[in-house]
């Protein structure tokens, strides 16, 4: 019996509709679910940040008064715009007043937001539901609308605090005073961000095996030795990403202190670099020092965030790995 075999050319005719379906689902399938992704991110993201790059090495040149037709063209500015970004003394200034205000408010937040989750998961806890709703709810709150609400707290002219104060006979300071405006500012943020951070490492509790803190109690451990020795240190990499997000959000601040701005006069246009970076592009009408003065601050964020995570990843992930 003679046996045929497939030649070349049957094997690959036989072979191309399977290729042409594996390309289907492995590549063509995949790409259509990203494709609306993809086309978001580049669109409101990508080309943003192209285009303020851009901004940032060019300047407007004026020729004569600057009124005529084509009197006002852009020129290349080179590195002037990020020089005199750097070199300017109310965005040193702005940068001074963040980090006087992260120092103050990061430790507060993730102090109170880590004890939070710590007595949420304690199994003393009573109405568990009630305090995890009532500690998050402010995080729900816009910033703004927050803003103005402390703000009229904080006025001693409205405010029931200052009103009760008076009634026997003591006069509280003012929060929206130039040596305590940072402090108010920082009371609005924890009010917020609390509840988000508690969340987050409630949720990483919550996750721990039963049977590690069961052998904890029978040898003999106490609720606060377990949460020092066995809760927090498990959650560690919970912390880092808490601590992680507060300090960009620190570094972003924007929304209070503009809304808080009208009510005191303690705060200026330049109180923080985000500030800043809105006085020159609309009010000023200055987008190109603007523009600098924004990639100055995105790569700040940038390394601040990389050197915290290279500082804190052997401690925070070993365990992991």
């Amino acid at each position: 019996m003679t046996v045929t075999r497939p030649g070349p050319a049957a094997g690959r005719t036989a072979d191309a509709p399977r290729r042409a379906k594996n390309f289907k689902s492995r590549v063509l399938i995949p790409y259509a679910m990203l494709a609306p992704g993809i086309t978001l991110f580049l669109v409101f993201m990508a080309a943003p940040i192209i285009y303020t790059l851009v901004l940032s090495f060019q300047k407007k040149k004026v020729s004569g008064l600057g009124l005529g037709k084509g009197s006002q063209s852009t020129a290349f500015a080179g590195l002037d715009n990020y020089v005199s970004a750097l070199t300017d003394p109310e965005f040193l200034g702005s940068v001074l007043r963040v980090l006087t205000y992260g120092l103050i408010l990061i430790p507060l937040m993730l102090g109170f937001a880590l004890l939070f989750a710590l007595l949420l998961d304690s199994r003393r806890t009573r109405a568990g539901a009630f305090s995890r709703t009532a500690i998050f709810l402010p995080y729900a709150v816009p910033a703004v609308i927050s803003s103005l609400l402390w703000g009229f707290l904080y006025l001693p002219g409205v405010s029931p605090f200052h009103f009760l104060a008076r009634q026997f006979g003591m006069e509280l300071p003012s929060l929206l005073d130039p040596n305590l405006v940072t402090f108010a500012i920082c009371n609005i943020a924890l009010w917020g961000g609390v509840g988000f951070n508690m969340i987050v490492m409630y949720t990483s509790l919550k996750a721990v095996p039963s049977e590690i803190y069961e052998a904890a109690k029978l040898d003999g451990c106490s609720e606060i030795q377990t949460a020092i020795r066995i809760k927090i240190p498990i959650i560690a990499p919970s912390l880092v990403m808490t601590a992680l997000f507060s300090m960009i959000a620190t570094l972003q601040v924007f929304a209070e202190p503009t809304t808080l701005r009208p009510l005191a006069n303690s705060l200026s246009t330049s109180w923080s670099p985000l500030m800043l970076v809105y006085r020159d592009a609309f009010t000023r009408n200055d987008v190109y020092s603007a523009a600098a003065t924004s990639i100055v601050i995105a790569l700040a964020t940038f390394i601040i965030s990389f050197l915290f995570l290279r500082i804190v990843q052997k401690r925070a992930f070993g365990q992991e790995n």
